[in-house]
């Protein structure tokens, strides 16, 4: 190995070393505000399909639009979809 390929590999674990006492913070961080931002999406559906409804849409009708107006929030599926 080379002594460029070993101060490479050396930084590489210091990186490491700094970044791993970090992640169980920035995994609860993270996952806090998705749960958040599925359930500030859930309310908004349901506001969403009420108001719907008040305008004179069906409930089928309804629902499915508000399905429509939620696939947004499916972060995962948005993901998939872009590939």
């Amino acid at each position: 190995m080379t002594k460029k390929a070993e101060e490479n590999g050396n930084a590489n674990s210091e990186l490491f070393g700094m970044i791993l006492p970090l992640l169980p913070n920035l995994l609860l961080k993270s996952g806090w505000a998705f749960l958040r931002f599925k359930m500030d999406a859930k309310r908004g559906g349901s506001i969403f399909q009420k108001e719907l409804m008040n305008q004179g849409l069906d409930k089928t009708t309804a629902a499915e639009l508000t399905e429509i107006y939620l696939e947004g929030s499916n972060l995962f599926q948005s993901l998939i979809n872009r590939h």
